[in-house]
C-alpha cells in the first residue's frame, strides 16, 4: 500500500470519528508518519504521543521515552471533555433545547472506574447544570459510597439526555437519539471499567432493549466490551421502600465485578457530600 493510499484511509477514519463521536478527535490533528514511509521522524516526539486516543501515527525510532511529559495526556483529556461540554451547551438538535435553563453534560472523575448513566436532568439539575443534585442525587451518592464509589474521585455521572424534559417526563426516542453521540463520546473519552445504568430509560437506550429494570437487573451486559449492570433509579427507591433491598443486592453484585476488574479501586474513593 502506498503512502497516498494510507493517507486516504487516515482521512476517512478522521471524518468517521468526527461524525460518530460528535466532536473533533485531537489525535487526528497531527500529520501521520507511517512505519514504512521514507519520511523524517517528527521533531517533537511528544506531539506524536497520545495515550488516550490511539492514532495511526508511528512512534519515533528512538526507544528512549525519558523526555516525555505524560502530564500532557491528562490535559488533552480535559480539553476534549471541555470541548464536548461546549458542544452540548450549544446543542439545538431537539426541542428540549427550547425549554432548558442549563445543559447538564455530566460531572465526576476524568479517570473513572465507573460511569453512572441516568435518564435526564430534573428541576434542580436544570437549575444548577449538574447531574443528580436533588433528593435522588443525594441518595445516589449514598448508594455509591456504600460500595466505595464517589463522583469526586472514581466515578463519572451522566445522563441519556443532557437537557431536562418538561415536567420530568421520560425523554422521547428522538430526543434520546439526538443526544446519543454525546454519551458515546463521553464513554470513548473516559474509558470506564464498568457502567451502572440507573433506571429503565438509561438501560433501554444504552443497551438498545425493550426490557425494563426488573428483567435486566441481576446480570451483566456488554457495551463495547465494557460490563454494564442495571439497577433501580434512586427516584424509584424514594417512592418505594420495597425496592431498596433488591437495589442493595444489585450494588453488592456490582462491587464484586469491580473488584474483579480493578482490585484496588476502593483505595481511590473519597467521600462526596451532596448539597
Amino acid at each position: 500500500m502506498t503512502c497516498q493510499q494510507k493517507q486516504q484511509i487516515y482521512n476517512l477514519l478522521k471524518t468517521a470519528a468526527d461524525s460518530v463521536l460528535g466532536f473533533r478527535v485531537k489525535s487526528f490533528d497531527t500529520t501521520p508518519v507511517f512505519y514504512d514511509d521514507p519520511l523524517p521522524a517528527p521533531q517533537n516526539l511528544q506531539e506524536q504521543t497520545d495515550l488516550h486516543e490511539p492514532s495511526l501515527a508511528a512512534p519515533a525510532a528512538s526507544s528512549d521515552h525519558s523526555s516525555l511529559d505524560f502530564s500532557t495526556v491528562h490535559s488533552s483529556l480535559e480539553d476534549s471533555i471541555c470541548n464536548l461540554k461546549n458542544q452540548i451547551s450549544a446543542c439545538s438538535r431537539c426541542a428540549l433545547a427550547k425549554t432548558r435553563n442549563n445543559t447538564v453534560p455530566g460531572t465526576g472523575s476524568l479517570k473513572p472506574v465507573v460511569l453512572v448513566v441516568g435518564e435526564g436532568p430534573g428541576f434542580e439539575e436544570d437549575r444548577q447544570g449538574l447531574p443528580f443534585v436533588g433528593p435522588a442525587g443525594q441518595l445516589l451518592d449514598k448508594m455509591l459510597a456504600a460500595i466505595s464509589l464517589s463522583r469526586s474521585s472514581n466515578t463519572y455521572i451522566a445522563n441519556i439526555v443532557k437537557c431536562r424534559p418538561p415536567q420530568n417526563r421520560d425523554p422521547y426516542p428522538e430526543e434520546a437519539e439526538a443526544c446519543s453521540s454525546f454519551l458515546q463520546a463521553q464513554i470513548a473519552l473516559l474509558k470506564p471499567k464498568a457502567i451502572l445504568c440507573v433506571g429503565s430509560v438509561a438501560a433501554k437506550n444504552l443497551l438498545k432493549t425493550e426490557a425494563g429494570v426488573s428483567r435486566l437487573r441481576g446480570s451483566f451486559y456488554q457495551y463495547h466490551n465494557i460490563p454494564v449492570a442495571v439497577t433501580y433509579h434512586p427516584s424509584a427507591l424514594l417512592r418505594s421502600q420495597d425496592l431498596k433491598r433488591p437495589a442493595w443486592e444489585d450494588l453488592k453484585q456490582f462491587r464484586l465485578k469491580l473488584l474483579e476488574l480493578c482490585p484496588d479501586y476502593e483505595s481511590s474513593c473519597q467521600s462526596y457530600v451532596s448539597h
